[in-house]
């Protein structure tokens, strides 16, 4: 195993940092005013489950996060990892770590569950019925306006975006626990049946749980991922341990507790807090059936040779948008494309990553518009903000980069946010928009570069030729992610071309097709690798978080008057 491992949540040049050294500053009062706006009359000390309230985490009174192992929450730690706010640099979150030495209660628990899981089609069935009523109680929870609003600004505190983007991330949550309420859970295991060859047989097909599985969530959207895929692996029978990036592990914290006051037994969870070398200890020593990774494509495979191909990647995408020879609707499109490119400031791992325009759309308003849109974002209401695996200097010196190849040019942004007080250890960088040539771009020393995955608002944008669309499927096999794409067109027949030569798992088309917005119903996840997780849907759970058994049953009777056959 390698020591200097460390896992991130998405791809990063920062070092693992001691951010409670950073200079404390005060954040803009337009900023405190606009945040302080969407306060609640009621405390949420009044929530029955929290344990912290929102709007007075602060330098002063820090939040704490805890660990979850073997049905108790363990506050000790002799390393405690301060948080800085994004916003202004304060101190103001603790997590206790746990480090090497402290991984055995949770090694204990995950050995205690068998390889049969904690429930199946013929062990505890009334488990299956158990999570349908917790689904039902947490998003009854959920849909409560307090609940509502305590979940959105945590999510923005931790993890600056709009209350729009934030609120959409707890609706998500609330509407897929809604899904799987009542009797939703027992039909994921439901099973099928193939008569025999004679009388008394019978094949029965069984989706069956894994037993003890990890979980490994990044920062970017700190309840619905970590949420969906932990339900997830619960429905299934399974026992999980949780691990959520530590920068806004606060989130699953307060959901993990929200979940045991609707019936959750304490048992079934463990939840822990570590960097990337301890947990990469724990999974070898626990060794999990199973193991989720949402997160960087290093990392992903460097995971995959460790556990041995027992795992599923929902890793890095370079999304890409098709816009197809029909131009129409300019500005909705445009307006797609900023949403798709800089909303939660680009940090969306299904974010606009390079834009395609057939020439028709070169020669439309498109762009000038999309240089508006994109122009209003500001840091006081957060439709621009931190960026939380790159720096400033990270990203301009990329710009940089890409400037050097004939005929690219700045199309907007390309500068440093200004009169802010975010942490130096993060990014801020207006949203920006590089046009590089498509025949540049297809060339072997600048395709690497091009096609680099920056996860902030930052967007490559080039246009072809009707008839250099075979280049621009070209630049697409090339690509070795595949998690979404758009091809923005009501063309059928262009439509059907490009679909039927690309792989990418979630791929919108027709003219509101986007990149970004995924909800609850329907699938998403990459495609085109066997080790492809999915997320949200009956499907990517039973897909992730259980196998497939056959039960044959043959009973007899044997036929009358049988006689011991010859050798065969």
């Amino acid at each position: 195993m390698n020591q200097l491992f460390l896992i991130e949540s998405k791809p990063s040049i920062m070092h693992r940092f001691g951010i409670q050294r950073e200079i404390r500053a005060e954040a803009p009062q337009t900023a405190l005013k606009w945040l302080s706006s969407f306060s609640v009359s009621r405390s949420t000390s009044s929530l029955s489950f929290a344990t912290i309230e929102v709007e007075d985490i602060s330098g002063s009174q820090p939040a704490e996060v805890h660990n979850l192992v073997q049905g108790k929450w363990v506050a000790a730690s002799s390393r405690w990892n301060t948080l800085v706010d994004p916003l202004n640099g304060e101190p103001f979150v603790k997590v206790a770590e746990v480090d090497e030495t402290g991984i055995q209660p949770f090694v204990e628990s995950l050995s205690s569950c068998p390889k049969h899981g904690l429930h199946n089609p013929f062990k505890a069935p009334e488990r299956y019925l158990l999570y349908g009523d917790i689904s039902a109680k947490a998003a009854h929870m959920l849909s409560q306006p307090e609940v509502l609003n305590f979940f959105t600004r945590l999510i923005q505190r931790v993890a600056p975006k709009s209350y729009q983007q934030a609120q959409g991330e707890v609706s998500v949550t609330q509407k897929f626990l809604e899904n799987f309420s009542g009797d939703q859970v027992r039909f994921l295991a439901r099973s099928f049946a193939v008569p025999g060859n004679h009388l008394g047989q019978q094949s029965h097909g069984f989706r069956w749980p894994y037993g003890s599985v990890a979980i490994v969530t990044p920062f970017n959207f700190p309840l619905e991922i970590p949420a969906l895929q932990l339900m997830g692996a619960l429905y299934m029978g399974n026992k999980p341990v949780l691990k959520v990036d530590s920068k806004v592990s606060l989130v699953m914290d307060q959901m993990i507790r929200l979940l045991h006051r609707c019936g959750l037994p304490a048992e079934d969870v463990d939840f822990i807090n570590s960097d990337g070398k301890t947990m990469n200890k724990l999974l070898m020593e626990a060794n999990p059936r199973m193991t989720l990774f949402t997160g960087s494509s290093r990392v992903a495979e460097k995971l995959a040779v460790d556990l041995k191909g027992r795992i599923k990647l929902e890793d890095a995408g370079f999304d890409w948008k098709i816009l197809g020879p029909d131009v129409q609707e300019v500005d909705y499109i445009a307006w797609v494309c900023d949403q798709d490119a800089y909303a939660c400031s680009g940090q969306k791992c299904s974010a606009q990553s390079i834009l395609f325009m057939h020439e028709n759309w070169a020669a439309s308003e498109l762009l000038s518009k999309m240089k508006e849109l994109a122009e209003r974002r500001k840091l006081e209401d957060l439709t621009i903000g931190p960026v939380l695996t790159f720096t400033t200097e990270a990203m301009l010196e990329h710009k940089n980069k890409l400037l050097e190849i004939p005929g690219a040019k700045i199309l907007f942004g390309g500068e440093a946010l200004e009169n802010h007080t975010i942490p130096s250890v993060y990014g801020a960088l207006k949203p920006t928009a590089i046009y590089v040539p498509l025949v540049e771009i297809l060339k072997e020393n600048n395709y690497e570069l091009v096609t680099r995955e920056i996860f902030g608002p930052f967007q490559i944008v080039t246009d072809y030729k009707a008839s250099q669309l075979p280049l621009v499927l070209d630049a697409l096999e090339r690509m070795h992610a595949h998690l979404t794409a758009a091809v923005v067109s009501n063309d059928v027949l262009f439509l059907q071309d490009v679909i039927g030569k690309s792989v990418n798992g979630t791929t919108y088309v027709g003219l509101r097709a986007r990149t970004t917005g995924a909800p609850q119903n329907h699938w998403f996840g990459p495609a085109g690798d066997p080790r492809g997780a999915g997320i949200g849907t009956p499907e990517a759970i039973k897909l992730v978080w259980s196998c497939h058994r056959e039960i044959i049953y043959d009973v007899g009777p044997v036929p009358q008057h049988w006689k011991i056959p010859p050798s065969s």
